[in-house]
């Protein structure tokens, strides 16, 4: 007799349906079954393409992966469970020990730190140099050198890299290009036109845009250089998860609008801040002040020339702010900001000690709240006049 109550508990398959769903569906399902052995035999020996177990692929995030392709103009890559991640998969997968690699000196605080502590101790050397300055780049190769990281914007000090001369340079030294893409997005700056080899993302901040995803990607101009990247995330053990790849597809739906809205309320605070009392410094590459300017006049436009003219200004590079309030903390009091903006899409304010931090210092951790200062409103339509009283 058959066991009544265990067959209740057995997952039944789908409907059959004459339709299908216009939003992709979250598949949460860890492992997936096969008609047969020879079918399993199959998908492993890559005859057919199949699902087997979601650390090694799953139907969300081959969407993502798909879509991000091509916004990029990529051949294929893997999403990954966080910005870090995908770093973590570019230079574990594609290095060796006693190879070298150059990184931009104004990275995120962690890829930083990766690059000077964790690298040099697994046999890979490492140089920072100044990614603004193809010189200084050219300066640090070695016979050794397999690799240049930079931020095409870094985070958060919104420093501009050269990124045309930084691939030229690469491509005569035969070595890989790749660009962490995450502050300007495919909808601002496509790396791959500019001669980039590899593209990574940190999903957490415009791409998903709505402060509920940890999550990365990396994507690739060839598909051999997909296939050894997507291998290694499998063996790290970092691939991004069903629920939050379904997540991020819905933030990709609304990259465009988002971005077009962040580019514009960036200019007009901007121009709130530049001239305001209070506010000691500001960096924003649209100002002819900032270190970056001239390099973004030269990044921020079409790669065709016939699409825009050359160097015509449009502030794709321009979708965030970076500024410090005079005398820190005790200036702060009383400061009130108005707007909707950050990479995380929330409003976002640091004490210069965790700035220090993120960017690879080494002084005592202090975020500065909103009670901190006073008090801190979001828009929600983005159209508001920002105001700092």
């Amino acid at each position: 007799m058959r066991n009544a109550k265990g067959s209740l508990i057995r997952p039944f398959p789908l409907p059959e349906s004459a339709s299908h769903p216009v939003v992709t569906p979250l598949s949460p399902s860890v492992v997936y079954a096969s008609e047969t052995p020879d079918a399993l035999d199959d998908q492993y020996e890559g005859r057919v393409h199949g699902y087997t177990y979601s650390r090694e692929g799953h139907p969300n995030a081959d969407v993502v992966a798909a879509r991000l392709d091509a916004m990029e103009g990529a051949q294929g890559g893997v999403v990954t469970g966080s910005g870090m991640g995908a770093v973590t998969t570019v230079v574990m997968g594609l290095l060796n020990q006693g190879d070298h690699m150059i990184g931009g000196n104004q990275l995120y605080g962690r890829s930083l730190r990766l690059m000077k502590e964790d690298l040099p101790r697994l046999g890979i050397a490492t140089t920072l140099a100044d990614p603004g300055d193809v010189s200084a780049m050219r300066a640090a190769i070695r016979p050794e050198t397999k690799m240049i990281l930079v931020e095409l914007v870094s985070n958060p000090t919104l420093r501009v890299a050269d990124i045309e001369g930084i691939a030229t340079l690469a491509r005569e030294h035969d070595l890989l290009c790749v660009v962490d893409n995450t502050f300007t997005t495919p909808r601002a700056f496509r790396p791959f036109d500019f001669g980039a080899d590899i593209v990574i993302h940190s999903t957490t901040k415009y791409l998903n845009g709505h402060s509920d995803v940890v999550g990365g990607a990396v994507v690739a101009a060839t598909e051999e250089l997909a296939e050894r990247l997507d291998w290694w995330a499998n063996c790290l053990g970092v691939t991004g998860s069903p629920f939050d790849s379904y997540l991020l597809l819905r933030g990709l739906r609304t990259l465009h609008a988002r971005i077009t809205a962040h580019e514009r309320n960036a200019r007009a605070i901007v121009s709130v801040l530049e001239d305001h009392p209070s506010v000691d410094r500001v960096h924003y590459p649209g100002l002819v002040s900032h270190a970056g300017h001239d390099v973004a006049r030269v990044v921020d436009r079409e790669p065709d020339p016939a699409t825009k003219p050359p160097g015509e200004w449009s502030g794709h590079v321009d979708v965030a702010i970076e500024f410090s309030v005079a005398s820190a903390v005790e200036a702060g009091y009383g400061v009130e900001i108005d707007l909707q903006m950050s990479a995380d899409g929330e409003a976002m304010v640091f004490h210069d000690y965790h700035l220090d931090r993120l960017t690879g210092g080494e002084g005592p951790v202090a975020q500065v709240t909103a009670a901190d200062l006073g008090q801190l409103e979001l828009t929600g339509g983005g159209e508001g006049v920002p105001t700092l009283a």
